[in-house]
């Protein structure tokens, strides 16, 4: 039994057993004005004590003191977790928090399953209730959502799936939750919203929940079409990321010029891998490349014999396929070293001459922002500390390069099977390093990668691309698939 299920059927016998007041006294009647919910941009600052992915949070924190701290830093929607055997929350949280701050937007973020729940959310001080569309039939969640419309609340719909999506696609709520955690497992995958959101059709506000951790995955989401971000356990722990976040709404990167990743996922087919064609320097290879089915083209700007002129951008501007610099930059003496390969990157993202970049130097975490976003970081994995390593880069997906002492790159030499199953274990695979048309079938069928990146693989001689084998990769991709 997943453990969203298991939730649910606790508070069905805690319920049975205590109402579903949960033994906590409510009100009668609602005590203050409902405030309004979700208006334009906003973010949702959550109290949250513990978790069943994390374990204790912050179990002994006082809810309206936290929530207070959050107002303070300048958030003006907070949820509340009620949920109390697996989250530590209560009902009598709720009450204290709106009783402290009667004209702050309140959620309450529970496992809620009738239209009692729903009528107790209200008296208890809640603006708005969160649905969770996995949990309850169509029919039910139209009931839920219509309760809480009549009583003036606003219902923030949360989707986990496809079939979630179908359900609620009945009632078209006016705020959309995608959620990052699965919660048949718990397990966050930050770029699931931007995967499903293409499947919503209504007109509606979306709201990002879960995986937050910092103000690019705030960047990455707004640039992706989010309005609303709910944040959790990372500004429980540190409540002084809530600037950081505001901040993010008014960056020339929260744009839709910057949706790297909005664009590339709006893209994933099941089971079909990301194809990313490196090295390209002629612009006959870059429309041969792209007419076969690339999803995203990468060109060199690196002392390397596959480094391309960033003339070649411009030719080929038009073409409607994502591109990527890849840039080998320095990081010596706590400095960031640029050097004569590295074009200006901040001007050519926002022209649209890329997309992205991809680091594949030395560069610290902390730097990759700070030179260009969006980005995501190449690792050449020699051993497991190279593994660990990956783990520190903030982007989404890190791309794991094999180890070569020749060349950072091209070299046709590929990752140790049982390195690339650690890596499979912890992370998303994106995957480069010896793939040809020979071998990408099984590695496909062996590791399946959700990206693989090919160069020498597919060439006649560095920097030209080879129309048959082009044309050979994606016929073995596609059997394999």
């Amino acid at each position: 039994m997943d453990i969203l299920k298991k939730i649910a059927m606790r508070r069905i016998d805690d319920m049975a057993k205590y109402g579903h007041e949960m033994g906590i006294e409510i009100p009668e009647q609602r005590a203050f004005p409902l405030a309004p919910f979700g208006a334009g941009e906003f973010l949702i600052c959550e109290v949250k004590k513990s978790s069943p992915s994390r374990g204790i949070i912050a179990e002994d924190i006082s809810a309206s003191e936290k929530a207070a701290e959050y107002i303070r830093y300048g958030a003006t929607h907070i949820s509340v977790l009620t949920e109390k055997n697996y989250f530590s929350g209560s009902l009598d949280d709720l009450v204290k928090i709106k009783r402290s701050n009667p004209l702050t937007a309140v959620l309450r973020k529970d496992f809620l399953l009738d239209i009692e729940d729903i009528d107790v959310s209200y008296r208890a001080g809640a603006d708005a209730v969160l649905l969770i569309a996995a949990l309850l039939t169509a029919e039910q969640l139209g009931r839920l959502y219509d309760r809480a419309k009549r009583l003036g609340m606003e219902a923030l719909v949360e989707v986990h799936s496809p079939e979630d999506i179908a359900k609620a696609r009945e009632i078209k709520p006016t705020l959309t939750g995608i959620n990052s955690r699965d919660l048949s497992n718990f397990k966050i995958d930050t770029m699931r919203p931007l995967q499903l959101k293409k499947h919503i059709d209504w007109k509606t506000k979306l709201v990002f929940e879960s995986g937050i951790r910092s103000e690019e995955d705030v960047l990455i989401a707004l640039s992706a079409g989010f309005s609303g971000i709910l944040v959790g356990e990372s500004v429980v722990k540190n409540p002084g990321l809530i600037g950081e976040i505001i901040s993010a709404y008014s960056s020339p990167y929260s744009k839709d010029t910057y949706n790297f990743w909005g664009k590339l996922f709006e893209k994933k087919r099941d089971k079909f891998p990301f194809v990313k064609v490196c090295g390209i320097t002629r612009e006959e290879d870059a429309r041969m490349i792209a007419g076969e089915g690339a999803d995203v083209l990468g060109f060199v700007f690196a002392p390397s014999k596959r480094r391309a002129d960033k003339s070649l951008l411009e030719k080929i501007k038009d073409l409607d396929i994502l591109k990527v610099a890849v840039v080998v930059s320095e990081f010596q003496g706590g400095k960031y070293q640029s050097n004569k390969y590295i074009p200006d990157l901040k001007e050519l993202l926002a022209k649209g001459l890329i997309d992205a970049v991809q680091f594949h130097g030395n560069e610290k975490p902390e730097l990759c922002r700070k030179i260009a976003f969006p980005y995501y970081k190449a690792v050449r994995v020699k051993d497991e500390s190279d593994v660990e390593i990956m783990g520190n880069y903030r982007c989404p997906r890190v791309l794991a390069d094999a180890y070569s002492k020749a060349a950072m790159g091209g070299t046709g030499e590929r990752i140790a099977g049982d390195r690339i199953l650690s890596i499979k274990k912890d992370y998303p695979l994106w995957l480069a390093g010896g793939i040809n048309p020979e071998n990408v079938g099984e590695i496909i069928r062996k590791y399946k990668p959700e990206l693989i990146d090919l160069s020498s693989g597919v060439e006649r001689s560095p920097g030209e691309k080879d129309p048959l084998k082009i044309k050979k990769l994606f016929r073995e991709i596609n059997n394999y698939v």
